[in-house]
């Protein structure tokens, strides 16, 4: 399991290298994760992809 820490910064980096299609990669990693059954490593993508929605902010409507 990754900590806190690693989560915001994976997040950020992703948003930094590929802006907010950072969150539909993220989401695409953990129904990988899950189709394979890896669902500890589905959960960090989980994680990871609730970050960056947090570090982006509301969306515009």
């Amino acid at each position: 399991m990754i900590s806190e820490l690693q989560v915001h910064t994976i997040a950020r980096q992703m948003l930094e290298k590929h802006g907010f299609a950072a969150i539909a990669k993220a989401a695409e990693q953990a129904q990988a994760c899950e189709g394979r059954g890896e669902a500890d490593e589905a959960k960090e993508w989980r994680h990871i992809e609730d970050a960056m929605k947090i570090i982006r902010g509301p969306a515009n409507s």
